[in-house]
């Protein structure tokens, strides 16, 4: 009896499937790993442009020019940076989405094409891990955001009496806090991802707003713009180009994640080109305005008190100091609850659709993509976020420094789409473990893939220690200064040479996007929405052509 309960348990916990799928393939397919059918393709290009201004409206991108002017640049030297970076970075975003936007599938099948059936495990679960670590240290992030707003509110919240112990790592206030952003996050994981993006149109309407008035609101009270404007540069010569190529390369880790994942989004682009022209001017304008908006605060907070104050929250939490006015109050609320809406975005958008992407092609048979962002958030709390971000000095250089891992499975991935098999896809191998499938290779590994990442890791590894905190020489460091593309360009070229010398099933002489396998979307297009996981009894298989 006991065993027929858990039998059934077990089955109400799977997700739906097909009743005559074999064990092998429950391993590798479900719903959501399939190609989007053509009613989620609901992305348009106005919808990427509005993704953007919401992701790059968050605390990190406010903040980034601060390390590059405590480096010794000027503010302009700093927003050149800026621009440099983000206008470096979106061509790759471009490159690798695209794969997504053709064919309509997330990153972890994306990946299938260059690192195999089971090869591109290790890639989804390295990806899938950050995202839930990142997810908590975003959401421990966005409880500071969420003190401001009750401060605002009501100035009491701040003198909570604390009960609980020193061992927990923080306190009874700042721990509310935490768990009331971590609420309010959980609705925007249910809806579907063809769906979300509604949330990312009411952001990019509320935050512009926000963002103008805190900068109108800084400069009349600083009467004027502030000492950091009139800052020279302290740097010169060769420390100058040293300091500007870091500065730029801090803004293309920042994205590193987005564009090893971009596929996830792409995948939803009602045409492929709904996902290109838009993002590739939507992402460095949009980034860059946010910063500019952030220098400009940060020097106005100097002439206030003293000091550049370059976290708008905790220049917020200063306005709460000394009983400010009814109106500063207002301000200060409406200013910080959409720093909430921020943070919300850009943890659902960075973390919790990259979590529920991967964790879904980890578990199949048990997990969906709504599952696994509900699970990175559990995962979120569960790690005590704020006792990571407070124990360890090197931890967020690290977090950081993860995208040299990131940069060679991208290099691997966009050599495979546009030099080795020039477009061309096998849709249906996708979901094959049969030997001479596309994308079998070596019982289901691509072992050119692993060497290509690998070498990309290499390249950067000694220079990665030095980033956490160890003595290093000084070459090991310059070239980990620039790890993305050196990590990016060791792999791809390796990569090109392996399957130069081993060619692959499928290798292509003229770029073409076509899938070869003519996968029928007629038939993707009758699965319903994965809301449905509890009243659909099965999905449909692609058929082989």
């Amino acid at each position: 009896m006991s065993m027929e309960l858990a039998k059934r348990i077990v089955r109400h916990l799977e997700v739906p499937r097909d009743a005559n799928t074999s064990y092998t393939q429950q391993l590798i397919l479900n719903d959501d790993l399939l190609p989007v059918p053509p009613a989620k393709r609901t992305w348009r290009g106005y919808n990427y442009v509005a993704f953007w201004i919401a992701d790059m409206y968050n605390i990190n991108t406010w903040m980034i020019v601060s390390s590059m002017i405590q480096l010794g640049l000027s503010w302009w030297q700093a927003w050149i940076c800026v621009w440099i970076g983000y206008i470096f970075v979106t061509p790759f975003l471009v490159l690798n989405a695209r794969p997504g936007a053709v064919f309509h599938l997330t990153f972890p099948v994306v990946n299938r094409t260059s690192f195999g059936i089971f090869g591109s495990m290790w890639c989804v679960f390295n990806r899938g891990v950050m995202a839930c670590i990142w997810y908590g240290v975003q959401s421990s992030i966005g409880g500071t955001c969420v003190l401001v707003m009750l401060r605002a509110m009501w100035p009491s919240v701040n003198n909570i009496p604390n009960s609980m112990p020193i061992s927990s790592g923080t306190n009874t206030r700042d721990f509310m806090c935490f768990f009331l952003f971590w609420l309010i996050s959980l609705p925007a994981i249910w809806f579907p991802l063809h769906q979300i993006r509604h949330f990312f149109t009411v952001k990019m309407i509320v935050t512009p707003i926000a963002a103008i008035a805190f900068l109108v609101w800084c400069i009349v009270k600083a009467k004027g713009v502030g000492p950091i404007i009139n800052q020279p540069s302290t740097l010169h010569g060769s420390n100058l180009g040293w300091a500007m190529i870091v500065s730029l390369m801090s803004c293309i880790s920042n994205s590193a994640t987005l564009v090893t994942n971009a596929p996830d989004f792409a995948s939803r682009a009602k045409t492929p080109n709904a996902a290109l022209y838009s993002q590739i001017y939507a992402l460095p304008l949009s980034s860059t305005i946010v910063c500019l908006v952030g220098i400009l605060v940060s020097s106005s907070s100097q002439a206030l008190f003293g000091e550049a104050i370059w976290s708008p929250i905790d220049l917020l939490g200063k306005f709460l100091d000394n009983n400010p006015s009814h109106a500063t109050r207002f301000g200060v609320w409406f200013i910080s609850a959409s720093f909430i809406i921020a943070q919300v975005s850009t943890n659902i958008s960075a973390n919790s659709i990259s979590a529920g992407c991967d964790l879904t092609a980890l578990f199949p048979r048990f997990i969906n993509i709504r599952r696994g962002g509900f699970i990175a958030a559990i995962v979120g709390l569960c790690m005590c976020p704020w006792n990571l971000l407070k124990s360890s000095s090197t931890f967020t250089s690290y977090l950081s420094a993860y995208s040299v891992f990131l940069s060679s499975i991208a290099g691997v991935m966009v050599m495979e789409y546009y030099v080795i098999r020039k477009g061309h896809y096998n849709v249906s191998d996708l979901y094959e473990t049969q030997r001479g499938s596309w994308y079998w290779y070596t019982y289901g590994i691509n072992f050119r893939a692993y060497a290509a990442y690998i070498s990309g890791i290499l390249i950067n590894v000694v220079g990665f220690a030095g980033a956490t905190g160890q003595n290093v020489p000084l070459p090991a460091v310059r070239i980990y200064e620039l790890s993305f593309f050196t990590g990016f360009g060791t792999s791809a070229l390796i990569y090109y040479v392996l399957n130069r010398i081993f060619p692959v099933i499928g290798a292509a002489d003229k770029f073409e996007e076509i899938d070869v396998s003519n996968y029928d979307d007629d038939t993707s297009s009758t699965r319903q929405d994965s809301a449905a996981d509890d009243t659909k009894e099965e999905i449909s298989l692609p058929d082989k052509a």
